[in-house]
Order: structure tokens, then C-alpha cells, then sequence
């Protein structure tokens, strides 16, 4: 069943299923305001959207165009229907009221361009819209979409599939358990569990989890710092917290961890110019960028890119990619495969020329190298999957540190496989094998066929002592991790490359 929805998941971007999950939303608040069952007339609830679109768009392109940056869309109505689903639904006639939802959805706008810092958004958005709002219109978020249980099995199965596509499950967990830990120790022990039971029934706990906690730009990258963003985040947002006669409220919590988060990782939006274009192999290229400033990342993690396209398709204009290049090279270097029938992204992408350039931000990823250099590794790669392995190895040779590395690299063609000159570098100066699998035109040297527990066997007597790193497509991916299970290697050794959108 994961499989199956891991494989409809692939082909929606991030952006664009969350864009999905907000319009179901706010769908089905339509039928049940039309049914009778919500407390506003469903015309309310329409001209509150109307109105937060149009306010975020018009501001976002405004913004963008003064910043000389790509116009996102999805993204700016993303943030407008967060804004609907949270604030009050308002009349034609209420004036007041579609000022303040106009106010909030210009300041969750200005989050991103002008209250960036160092080019990188401080503040989620829609939480600092709300919040400004509140503070200076007396208008807060009511958070009315998780007032009614009718909403309940919709948020909930909705935000799951989110949070698959994301794979942020342990973020929203523990924001989850802090968030009720904190209910239990500010409440008084005969009122616990009703305390319990409204939070989960009643409160923004898995709307605001589900949508905003997981908002990527503004949330740390790595792991370990996103628990404690959670952590902290759910413990603030609890309904009791309070300093003096000050109660904390979910957006201003948010807004409290995304300060923390970018204390944690300061480095914001990136420019890249292009200087070159290398084929790697096959259908797969290289683009070489000049960035306009240094960018700080491990090998092995990735960016989010953004293009400016003139027409973009339903898979939007950002994507994720690794970072082929390694930390010790002055150059950012992106590693592409392209396909038949290509998306609108990739296709502009090829059209790129030197001199054009590329925006990129959110460094981010934990397919990382670990601190033990004595730890044995094997890295399992599949088609342009060898991006992450190649900043490793680059990394590596550039530094002259020796590491116990093998590597598995599958191809369908010999004449698909990249970065044969990496590769050899790492043998020659760390002693770091390759063993190549070729399915159709293996050479007398490589293994024919696909990555399977026989080769494992063979190239890697020493699987069980090993940390596995896969990286490739998804079926691929898939199979490779059932293959170790069965060998006998623990879930906790294998750690599988991943990008929350599609490539």
C-alpha cells in the first residue's frame, strides 16, 4: 500500500499536493457551510478567499518583481488559503474584517522578501500574518477549521499523506507529544483528561502540525535540530503556557521556533550564475553555477531550486535536487537527468545558457557522511542517484581523507554511467572500489544485470559490519532496502536518499 502511494506521490510536486490538501479543505467547508453545519453563510467563505488570493498574489508578484526574483504562485496561494482557513470568514459588507484578512495576507507576503534576512524567510509566512492581524486589528486567528469534528477525519487523512510526501513524520510526532506533555503539566490532574481530549478534538494541533510546522524554508533541514524546533514549538503552543498574564498563541510559537531555526541555519537565498554545461553521460548533464556568495552544506545534501519560467506546468517552477559538487569546490554543480516528455522546469532548465542564472535556497538534508571516520560504508547508487555520492567522494579526494568505502552503481546502459573520472580518483588516490552492475551492454569487468543480495554477497563480505547509503529512483530505492532486510542488515544501518518534491 506505501508503495503504491509513494509511487501517485511521485509524480505531484511538494507545493502542489499541499495545494490539493488546502483546496479539499476548504471544499468541504463549503458543503458543510451550505449544509448548515458551520456558523457562516458559504458566500462568507468565498469572498474571503477571493479576497486572501488576490491580496497574495498581487502582493507576491509586486515582490517579487521589486526583489528581481521568480514569482511563485502556488506558493503565494498556498499561504492565502492557510489565511482563509484561519481567520473568520467575513460578508461583503464587512468591510473591517476583509481589511484585516488584506492586512494579514500582505504582511505574510512581506515575510518573504522584506522581512527576509540575509535573503532567507525568518518567519512562516501565514503565522506572521495572523499574528500581525491580532496585534495591531484586534483580529486573530480563530483557527475555525479545527472547531468542528466534521473536519477532523479530513485533516487528519489529508495531513498523513502531507507528511508522507514530506517525510516528516518524527517532526510532527514530536511537536505532537510535547504539545500534550504540556497540556498534562499546566493543567490541573482532575482536568486532564478533557484537557486531553478538546486538544486533540478541538484545537489547531493537527491542522498546524500537518500545514504549518512542516513548512520547509522556515524549519531546520537537519534532523536533530528540527526535533527540538518541534519540541519547542509544541510546547509553546499549548493552550496554557503563558508568561506572566501573556498567553502564547499557536502562530506566535511558530514564529518563537523559526527564530530558533535560523539561528540554527542562517543561510538564506542563493543566486547562481551559470558558467557551463558538462555531459555527464547519457541523457544526463551538468550545470555548472557561480553562486553570488559562498553556500555552506555537508556532501550529500540538497537545495531547493527555483527558475524563472515564462509558462510552468502543473509540476510548478521549483524542484529539488542534491548538490553534485562537493563543499571543497568553489563551483555548485547540479547533476540532471532528462527525460522524454519533460516537465516545464526541466525544460527551461535546458534552455539555460551561460550567464542566465538560478535561484536556490533551503540547504537541507541528513544523506550525510558520518562523523566516525573508521565507520564502514557502502554506498548503493542508481542512475544520476550517484549525485550525492559524488560530492562525498569529490569531498574526500579534495581533502585526501581515507575512508572504508565501497560502491555499487547501477545502470541500465554503460554509456548512462557519471562521474567515471570521480570515481576513479577515489580508487586511485583513497582506494575506494567501484563495482559497476550494466543491465543491457555489460563490459567483461561489470556485473550484469541489477543491484541484487547475490552481488552484495560478493562485493561486500562485509555487509552486516556496514552503514548503507542508497540513493536512486524510487523503485530502485525500494528494492535495494528489501534486498539488505533480507540479508539481514538492520533498518537503522540503511539511510536512503530522499527530496520532498519531484525531480
Amino acid at each position: 500500500m506505501n508503495a503504491l502511494l509513494d509511487r501517485l506521490l511521485d509524480h505531484v510536486t511538494m507545493y502542489r499536493l499541499v495545494l490539493y490538501y488546502l483546496v479539499t479543505l476548504i471544499a468541504v467547508a463549503l458543503a458543510l457551510s451550505i449544509a448548515g453545519v458551520l456558523p457562516f453563510a458559504p458566500q462568507m467563505l468565498v469572498v474571503s478567499t477571493l479576497v486572501a488570493v488576490a491580496a497574495c498574489a498581487l502582493t507576491n508578484r509586486a515582490f517579487a518583481r521589486v526583489f528581481e526574483v521568480p514569482a511563485n504562485a502556488e506558493s503565494a496561494i498556498i499561504t492565502a488559503l492557510i489565511l482563509v482557513l484561519i481567520l473568520d470568514p467575513v460578508g461583503i459588507t464587512d468591510v473591517r474584517g476583509l481589511l484585516g484578512i488584506a492586512f494579514a495576507s500582505v504582511w505574510a507576503m512581506a515575510a518573504k522578501f522584506v522581512l527576509a534576512v540575509g535573503r532567507r524567510h525568518l518567519f512562516n509566512p501565514a503565522a506572521l500574518g495572523v499574528f500581525l492581524s491580532g496585534a495591531l486589528l484586534d483580529q486573530p486567528a480563530t483557527w475555525w477549521i479545527s472547531g468542528h469534528l466534521a473536519f477532523l477525519p479530513v485533516v487528519i487523512a489529508g495531513g498523513l499523506v502531507v507528511v508522507r510526501k514530506l517525510r516528516r513524520f518524527d517532526l510532527v510526532a514530536v511537536y505532537v507529544l510535547a504539545n500534550l506533555l504540556a497540556v498534562v503539566a499546566t493543567t490541573a490532574p482532575a482536568d486532564v483528561a478533557s484537557a486531553i481530549s478538546e486538544t486533540v478534538l478541538s484545537s489547531p494541533l493537527f491542522f498546524f502540525a500537518f500545514v504549518m510546522l512542516t513548512e520547509p524554508l522556515t524549519a531546520p533541514g537537519k534532523r536533530w535540530p528540527r526535533l527540538i524546533f518541534g519540541a519547542l514549538v509544541g510546547a509553546l503552543s499549548a493552550p496554557n503556557v503563558h508568561v506572566g498574564t501573556f498567553y502564547l498563541t499557536p502562530e506566535l510559537a511558530l514564529l518563537v521556533g523559526n527564530v530558533l531555526a535560523f539561528a540554527l541555519a542562517p543561510q538564506g537565498r542563493f543566486a547562481l550564475t551559470l558558467e557551463r554545461i558538462e555531459h555527464a553521460a547519457g541523457d544526463a548533464y551538468d550545470f555548472i553555477f557561480r553562486p553570488d556568495r559562498r553556500v555552506a552544506f555537508e556532501a550529500g545534501q540538497y537545495l531547493e531550486w527555483t527558475l524563472a519560467l515564462d509558462r510552468s506546468d502543473s509540476r510548478g517552477n521549483r524542484r529539488y535536487f542534491t548538490i553534485a559538487s562537493a563543499p571543497t569546490e568553489k563551483r555548485v554543480r547540479l547533476g540532471v537527468k532528462f527525460y522524454p516528455g519533460a516537465s516545464a522546469f526541466k525544460r527551461g532548465l535546458a534552455e539555460l545558457r551561460p550567464g542566465d542564472r538560478i535561484f536556490a535556497a533551503q540547504v537541507a538534508g541528513d544523506f550525510t557522511l558520518p562523523a566516525d571516520p573508521d565507520a564502514r560504508i557502502a554506498f548503493i547508487a542508481g542512475g544520476i542517484g550517484i549525485t550525492p555520492f559524488r560530492s562525498m567522494l569529490q569531498c574526500l579526494v579534495d581533502k585526501g581523507e581515507v575512508r572504508p568505502i565501497v560502491v555499487l552503481y547501477a545502470n541500465e546502459r554503460a554509456s548512462d554511467i557519471c562521474y567515471r573520472d570521480v570515481l576513479a580518483a577515489a580508487e586511485r588516490r583513497l582506494g575506494i572500489r567501484t563495482e559497476f552492475a550494466v543491465a543491457r551492454d555489460p563490459g567483461p569487468r561489470d556485473h550484469a544485470g541489477y543491484i541484487n543480495a547475490q552481488l552484495i554477497r560478493r562485493s561486500i563480505p562485509d555487509f552486516a559490519e556496514r552503514i548503507f547509503y542508497v540513493s536512486g529512483p524510487q523503485a530502485m530505492v525500494r528494492a535495494v532496502r528489501d534486498e539488505l532486510l533480507r540479508l539481514g542488515v538492520h533498518r537503522s544501518r540503511i539511510k536512503v536518499d530522499f527530496f520532498p518534491g519531484f525531480a
